[in-house]
């Protein structure tokens, strides 16, 4: 794991490398790290992800998104997920309600994460 700044916001970027990324404890081991780094964002790389985290109607995106949300730090999903979108409408229409928000968004790579930490809420 790595850390970046943008405008003063520290970013926890997570390693491409290690384990399924899905279930709530696995937000919970993450999340610790974010606070031990300070970090208002997480950025995961699409491919630590379960593939089942990307069928909504598991609810295990819904459950780790929480968790995030609940202790108020962003998380950035990176990556290319052009395939998986254009097989659920779901997900497709979950990604455009994301990138909107200032919670949950879906980027193509780390430093797009730059244009967005002005949207955080300040703490």
């Amino acid at each position: 794991m790595t850390t970046l700044t943008y405008a003063d916001t520290t970013v926890l970027v997570i390693g491409d490398l290690g384990g399924a990324i899905s279930t709530p404890d696995d937000a919970t081991a993450i999340l610790e790290e974010a606070f031990a780094a300070h970090a208002a964002v997480v950025a995961i790389p699409v491919e630590r992800f379960d593939a089942l985290f990307f069928d909504l109607s598991t609810g295990i995106a819904a459950e780790f998104l929480q968790k995030f949300a609940t202790y108020v730090i962003a998380v950035a999903i990176v990556g290319d997920l052009t395939e998986t979108i254009a097989q659920s409408a779901a997900l497709s229409a979950f990604v455009v309600e994301s990138n909107a928000g200032n919670q949950v968004w879906f980027v193509p790579e780390v430093s797009s994460i730059e244009a967005l930490v002005g949207r955080l809420d300040p703490r």
